[in-house]
């Protein structure tokens, strides 16, 4: 069998097996994606969850010695949610990113690309391959943009003509040969909703990516968030979808293709007060299929909170006053401490100037002091 033949079954046997788009590109160097990674690092705007070694990110033979070909994949994920529960005063409900509705994707694309990796093997002998997904060292985006998948749009997320941005992408260095697809032109033209809509003014230039400001690197973090963007988070309790929700090459695309990935109401909506108190061993068994539980349960909970303050959710107040009075965690303390000056009222009052005379967490002080100052 020569190469065209192979490459042309490969590709009916990825469609069979749940793969929505392939590509396939050459494994030079991404030098020019080598000089933005570069003045990325330079102006500090990198998230600090990527692969370190820049090298490493950009050149395919330091990953696989041999290497000729990288194959890209798609797979689409729904924008809309069917019976979705709808929050109200009393019963709030947050987020998850659409990215985190159904079973982790990680482990989806993971398990198509096992079976493309295991078909290769039983064809060709002496292939090579190596695979990945998101936590790779290669730039998911930029192997999708050159292999023809979609085009990098200015939301710093690769846009296809068929599921709009909604889509996981992985991919499979390779030393087999095969022939490379062409990249597709860009489309943004000159729209710029995107960036126009930001909440935190993370999309710096198209393509372009602070991500230090974005809130889906927000959402993950640990620690205490920084003042400016406490108010920005809203119900979001993991990921911010806003730059693709306003893309109008995202205009229905509601991809409710995979089973996998549609999404259980209560679980991408859950309610906020019981996320307070979830045990690990509860937040495990609820949420630990989706990839949205990844850090675990604190960054989650702090989150429900900055939510509850968003709402100004008056029923929430004992329960914050609980986590201040009785939780472990300085972060969610003083989280809770802001959230309860946020939403006012007497009773939050003097839970804060009890606990400014019981806490011995300087970082909880400080917070304890932010929640008085709403009621200066």
């Amino acid at each position: 069998m020569n190469i065209r033949e192979l490459q042309s079954e490969f590709v009916a046997y990825a469609q069979s097996i749940g793969v929505d788009k392939i590509g396939f590109t050459t494994a030079a160097p991404f030098t020019e994606l080598k000089n933005r990674l570069r003045r990325q690092q330079e102006l500090g705007y990198q998230s600090g969850f990527e692969e370190a070694d820049i090298d490493k990110r950009t050149e395919p033979l330091q990953l696989l010695d041999g290497a000729e070909s990288i194959v890209a994949i798609a797979v689409a994920y729904p924008s809309r949610m069917q019976d979705a529960p709808v929050g109200k005063k009393g019963a709030r409900r947050g987020i998850f990113c659409r990215a985190s509705w159904g079973i982790d994707y990680h482990t989806a694309l993971r398990e198509r690309l096992t079976l493309l990796k295991d078909w290769l093997e039983e064809r060709i002998e002496g292939v090579r391959i190596e695979s990945m997904v998101d936590t790779g060292a290669l730039v998911d985006r930029a192997v999708a943009e050159r292999a023809g998948i979609g085009w990098s749009g200015k939301n710093c997320s690769i846009i296809t003509p068929e599921f709009g941005s909604y889509v996981y992408l992985g991919e499979l260095i390779t030393n087999i040969p095969f022939a490379p697809d062409t990249p597709m032109e860009d489309e943004c033209g000159d729209c710029r909703l995107c960036l126009d809509v930001c909440p935190t003014g993370a999309l710096i230039e198209g393509g372009q990516l602070d991500s230090q400001r974005c809130i889906a690197f927000l959402t993950q973090t640990k620690g205490s968030l920084p003042d400016e963007f406490r108010s920005h988070i809203g119900n979001r309790l993991y990921g911010c979808d806003t730059c693709q929700t306003v893309c109008p090459k995202n205009k229905g695309k509601i991809n409710w293709i995979h089973e996998e990935f549609k999404p259980d109401p209560e679980l991408a909506k859950p309610l906020l007060v019981p996320l307070l108190t979830i045990s690990n061993r509860e937040f495990k068994e609820k949420f630990g299929h989706v990839s949205g539980s990844w850090r675990g349960k604190k960054p989650i909970q702090r989150n429900a909170i900055f939510a509850l303050a968003h709402f100004k959710e008056e029923a929430a107040v004992p329960d914050l006053v609980a986590l201040l009075e009785k939780d472990s965690r300085p972060v969610i303390r003083g989280t809770a401490a802001w959230a309860l000056g946020k939403i006012g009222g007497d009773v939050a009052e003097a839970a804060l100037l009890t606990a400014k005379d019981k806490e011995q967490d300087e970082e909880v002080l400080v917070e304890i002091d932010k929640g008085l100052q709403f009621f200066s």
